[in-house]
C-alpha cells in the first residue's frame, strides 16, 4: 500500500511491451500481471487464489489501480505470462531493476542499509536415483543417443541381455543381498558401459561419436564411479572415495543439478539466493535474486 501511495503505478506497461501475447488475444497489461506475480509469491498463493484476490480484495485492486467493479481475469493468465518471463533473456532480471528504481525515486530504498542473504531449494526436474540407478540410467542414455547417431555401427556390440537390462528406464528396488549385491550389479554394468566408451576410443570408430553429449556424460560417470584395480579390473568405488557433490552428476538429463543438504533439507536440484533490505524505517524489498548450482554457500553470494 505504500508503494501504491509514493508511486502510483509500479510497473509500466511501456517498458514490457514483448510480454504482451503475440497470437490475437485480448491483452492483458503485463505491469498488473508484473505487480500479481510479486503479491502472489508474497501471499504464497496459486494461481487460482491470486486470481481470485484480483477480483474480489480491495486492497489488490487498490495496488493493482483497478476498479471496484473490475472482473480480473482468468487464472491461466498467470502461467502464460511467467512463460512468456521465463522464455526471454534478462526479462525478469529487467522487472526486478524497474522495480528497485523506482523505489529508489520515491525515497523507500536507498543505498548504504542492512542486507541479508539467505536461500531456497529448487528442485530439478528429474528422477531421484541411487547411485546404482544413475550409472545404469545413464548407460541407458547413451545407447538411446548412439542408436539414433550411429545404429550400424552400435548393432555388434549390443549383447542379448542389453534389450531387458536397458530397454526400458533403470529402476532398482532393494536388491536381495545387500552391499554385495549392489557393487556386483554396480560393476555388470561398468563392464558394459566401458565396453561401449573402448569402442568409441578406438582408431577406427567416427569421431563424432566421442562428441555426442550423452557420450561424454557417460565417461565422466565412469570416471566418478569407478576405477581400475591393481589387477586391471573396473571396480565400483565405495561411497567415501567419490568426488564432491558440486563435481559429480545426479542425472544424465541434468548435468547442473546437483544433491545438497541445508538444514534439515536434502534435495537435488538447484540454490536460488534472494537478498532483501534490512532497514527499520523503510519497507524489506528483495534487491538481488540468484540462481545457482545447490552447493554454492549463501556467504559466496554477498559480494555478489
Amino acid at each position: 500500500m505504500l508503494i501504491r501511495d509514493r508511486l502510483d503505478v509500479l510497473f509500466g506497461d511501456e517498458e514490457f511491451v514483448g510480454l504482451y501475447p503475440d497470437d490475437g488475444r485480448p491483452r492483458i497489461s503485463p505491469g498488473q500481471l508484473a505487480l500479481v506475480s510479486v503479491l502472489q509469491f508474497a501471499e504464497n498463493l496459486s494461481d487460482r487464489a491470486a486470481a481470485d484476490a484480483v477480483r474480489t480484495r480491495i486492497d489488490w485492486k487498490y495496488a493493482l489501480g483497478l476498479e471496484l467493479e473490475d472482473p480480473g481475469f482468468d487464472h491461466s493468465v498467470l502461467c502464460e505470462f511467467r512463460a512468456r518471463l521465463a522464455e526471454q533473456d534478462g526479462a525478469a532480471d529487467r522487472l526486478l531493476q524497474v522495480m528497485l528504481e523506482r523505489l529508489v525515486e520515491a525515497g523507500l530504498l536507498k543505498a548504504g542499509g542492512r542486507q541479508r542473504t539467505d536461500a531456497t531449494h529448487v528442485l530439478a526436474a528429474v528422477r531421484r536415483l541411487s547411485r546404482l540407478e544413475l550409472v545404469g540410467e545413464t548407460l541407458r542414455a547413451a545407447l538411446e543417443e548412439l542408436a539414433e547417431a550411429a545404429p550400424t555401427w552400435l548393432a555388434p556390440l549390443i549383447e542379448p541381455e542389453w534389450a531387458k537390462r536397458y530397454g526400458r528406464r533403470v529402476e532398482i528396488g532393494k536388491l536381495p543381498g545387500g552391499k554385495t549385491a549392489v557393487t556386483a550389479r554396480a560393476e555388470e554394468f561398468g563392464r558394459d558401459g566401458q565396453k561401449i566408451l573402448t569402442a568409441a576410443w578406438t582408431a577406427c570408430a567416427p569421431p563424432r561419436l566421442r562428441l555426442l553429449p550423452q557420450m561424454e556424460i557417460l565417461r565422466q560417470v565412469w570416471v566418478h564411479h569407478y576405477f581400475w584395480d591393481a589387477n586391471e579390473l573396473l571396480r565400483w568405488r565405495d561411497g567415501h572415495a567419490l568426488p564432491p557433490a558440486s563435481l559429480r552428476f545426479d542425472s544424465p538429463y541434468d548435468t547442473d543439478a546437483h544433491y545438497c543438504v541445508k538444514r534439515d533439507t536434502a534435495w537435488n536440484g538447484y540454490r536460488t539466493p534472494f537478498t532483501e533490505t534490512r532497514d527499520e524505517e523503510r519497507p524489506e524489498v528483495v534487491v538481488h535474486v540468484a540462481t545457482t548450482i545447490s552447493t554454492v554457500q549463501d556467504i559466496e553470494l554477498t559480494d555478489t
